[in-house]
């Protein structure tokens, strides 16, 4: 008998994440720039690593290996996370 697959994780924009969810990149969309795309992951912000969401207003503010980084709606609206 073939063991059921993994749960799904439910994949949500960076932007309605609640304040203090701690979570994980699952993708970024295609609306961000490759390079924009490229400075993000030099920053820290990749699947390996636990993002914590410190705010959502006036800009999304996340903690990513001990670096605060301050993303616009306009950018972080187009990250996708999922629970850790």
């Amino acid at each position: 008998m073939t063991p059921p697959p993994p749960p799904h994780l439910e994949r949500i924009r960076l932007t309605g994440t609640p304040t203090g969810r701690s979570v994980r990149l699952a993708e970024f969309g295609e609306e961000i720039d490759p390079l924009q795309r490229e400075q993000l992951l030099a920053y820290g912000l990749s699947g390996a690593q636990s993002i914590t969401v410190l705010q959502q207003r006036p800009m999304t503010v996340v903690l990513c290996e001990h670096m605060e980084l301050a993303l616009e709606r306009d950018v972080a609206q187009h990250i996708w996370v999922e629970a850790e």
